[in-house]
């Protein structure tokens, strides 16, 4: 089912065209453009300091940017934040919390903000913390603080999902853990957009990638495509070769 918005049908829930953002002189994003199909995962991939978080603060409206456009839901998000924040959640890289505040009460505080919001409790049975709910969010675990930043991302239900390096922390067995959980999100119709280091990651959860390097944009495609044209046997070894010698002034 199609997205409709102002009677309009809206395929795609991303659409970036050109966008330009330039901090202290230096351009950090560099005339990227790219599409993002409702249900789609999308992975947006690249080195550390290749402008992956700066994108995202600009499509969310975090940051304003120098020159493009951008809409989410076939809406501007500078001038309708408002209203897009009831459908959109986001899990950065970075999260600082209150101190000592528990981890019921931080999903209680998110989750008065949205006007219906999902059950908590749900989500952190589904993650496997509802143990930790009477805990202070400060003496869990770095991988368990990952998960609840997912999970405080989920409670606003959200038609789009922004995940910053999501598994960064975690074990392989939470990691795998969370890839299940995402598919059943994707199976379900969510569109999520992530950037990750882990090539593995990718290549199990995305249905495209978008590379790039000092803000440009490298290659982009399919997994299956980016593998076959950089000759390889896997990610990893297409997503180094296609980075190979990339330079740009």
């Amino acid at each position: 089912m199609l997205l409709m918005r102002g009677g309009m049908i809206v395929e795609n829930h991303i659409i970036v065209k050109e966008l330009v953002k330039e901090i202290g002189g230096r351009t950090i994003v560099d005339q990227l453009s790219f599409s993002v199909k409702k249900g789609q995962v999308f992975g947006l991939l690249g080195s550390n300091g290749a402008g992956k978080t700066t994108t995202i603060e600009c499509i969310l409206g975090i940051k304003k940017f120098n020159n493009g456009e951008v809409q989410l839901l076939g809406e501007t998000p500078g001038k309708n934040r408002k209203t897009l924040f009831q459908k959109i959640g986001v899990q950065l890289q970075a999260s600082s919390y209150q101190n000592n505040i528990k981890v019921s009460e931080l999903c209680e505080e998110i989750s008065v903000l949205y006007d219906q919001p999902r059950d908590y409790r749900e989500l952190l049975d589904m993650f496997h913390l509802s143990q930790y709910e009477k805990q202070p969010v400060e003496k869990l675990s770095g991988g368990e603080k990952q998960k609840l930043s997912i999970i405080l991302a989920l409670i606003p239900d959200p038609e789009i999902i922004f995940l910053d390096e999501l598994t960064t922390g975690l074990d392989t067995e939470a990691r795998r853990d969370v890839w299940a959980i995402l598919k059943q999100l994707k199976a379900s119709g969510i569109t999520i957009f992530l950037t990750t280091h882990y090539m593995e990651e990718a290549e199990a959860l995305c249905d495209y990638l978008y590379l790039i390097n000092k803000g440009k944009k490298v290659i982009e495609g399919t997994v299956s495509e980016l593998i076959q044209q950089s000759g390889t046997a896997n990610l990893e070894d297409a997503y180094l070769h296609h980075m190979e010698g990339v330079s740009y002034a």
